[in-house]
């Protein structure tokens, strides 16, 4: 089996594996615990947000600073930072007093929440994209001036995790900034693919998950800029000054440090090696398919990823033909490939019914070859060969 799905999640990294293996061999770990076994665990788990920090470009060791906040996975802390970000936001007045902005691309963890929060009667704002996949700024400009800015919580990912097309956070900052707006960035595609320096944008919130850079499943992080109040989620424990109560899983935190570490070590060397790769793929299936589109090809993207529509085929088909052939991939979201739905995304690019029912995600890793890539492309050109005729 080729793996070709690392939008979803990526191979855990051996050494990775090593320290959270070491760490599980200590025995009990509980960093909430008053004798020395429990303090020498959260003295691990302290020292694995600073590395985390420093990968970021933030330093976390400021009393008053900038916080991480440890939750178990990308979901949650997307949740984490809606419900909580602001005073209450969304939450304790009016519901007119606050309002919420997504763009219409985001992973179903923030739409989900924005479609519950309007069920309920708060005021949610959905921005447009281009046909290339890209945010509208101007589209978020024009929200800002017609509300109390002050009063809002914008939502917009660094990266989309379809297309791979990366979002113009640099801009959507400098608005929210110059508004009063708060802004939350889902990073949990990007990190590792792209410069992750938080010094350099200021943002309020940023979410990301390790086992999208070959770390561990079930631990995930939310950044939080100095002086952002959040409200919990979840109640029942004093752990991480009362914003996330619960046990930290001291492993995976420390598994999470590492991984993060060899994501931006060598960040661009492995940026260029998956760029390539994806350009190569690309090329061995549009020189074969005439009417083949690539979505988002004109614009800034992931390295690894390529969304592609194969015509006169439909996404389940290639899907269930493409892992009977040894090839494994997505139709969108693994969150909701399950039920396999049109994509939403492409839907708000405005693409084409036909692309959109027959559009099937690529995405690589650093562990990618080109050997798998080279490969692939045979396989996938045998499956539309046989589907299409």
């Amino acid at each position: 089996m080729i793996y070709l799905d690392n939008n979803a999640t990526t191979q855990i990294d051996p050494e990775v594996v090593d320290v959270i293996a070491a760490e599980m061999r200590r025995g009990p770990a509980n960093p909430s615990s008053q004798h020395a076994l429990g303090r020498a665990a959260s003295d691990r788990v302290d020292d694995a947000i600073m590395r985390i920090g420093r990968c970021l470009g933030s330093d976390l060791s400021v009393p008053g600073g900038p916080r991480l906040i440890l939750t178990s996975g990308g979901t949650e802390s997307n949740n984490l930072a809606l419900s909580g970000l602001g005073d209450n936001a969304l939450a304790g007045n009016a519901p007119t007093e606050k309002t919420l902005i997504v763009s219409s691309i985001e992973h179903a963890s923030v739409l989900g929440f924005a479609q519950h929060a309007q069920k309920q009667g708060h005021d949610v704002r959905y921005l447009p994209v281009t046909a290339g996949g890209t945010v509208v700024v101007e589209a978020l400009e024009s929200v800002l001036a017609q509300i109390d800015s002050r009063a809002a919580v914008v939502s917009v990912m660094s990266a989309n995790n379809e297309t791979g097309v990366v979002q113009p956070i640099p801009q959507i900052s400098d608005l929210c900034r110059r508004s009063g707006a708060l802004l939350h960035v889902d990073a949990t595609q990007s990190i590792g693919k792209l410069p992750a320096t938080i010094s350099d944008l200021p943002v309020d919130a940023i979410s990301f998950t390790p086992h999208k850079f070959h770390g561990p499943v079930g631990v995930a992080g939310l950044w939080i800029a100095p002086g952002i109040k959040l409200r919990p989620l979840l109640c029942g424990g004093e752990q991480q000054l009362l914003t996330r109560p619960g046990t930290e899983p001291v492993s995976l935190v420390l598994g999470m440090a590492r991984a993060m570490e060899l994501a931006v070590e060598n960040q661009s060397a492995n940026c260029r090696m998956m760029e390539g790769l994806r350009d190569r793929f690309e090329a061995a299936l549009g020189g074969a398919i005439a009417d083949l589109m690539i979505h988002g090809q004109d614009e800034t993207r992931l390295p690894g990823t390529s969304c592609v529509s194969f015509p006169g085929t439909d996404r389940q088909s290639m899907l269930m033909a493409l892992d009977m052939s040894g090839v494994a991939c997505s139709s969108g979201s693994a969150c909701s490939s399950g039920s396999s739905p049109p994509s939403h995304v492409l839907l708000a690019m405005g693409c084409p019914q036909w692309a959109v029912s027959s559009a099937i995600r690529f995405s690589l890793s650093r562990f990618s070859t080109i050997a798998d890539v080279d490969t692939a492309a045979e396989r996938i050109l045998t499956v539309y060969n046989r589907l299409s005729s």
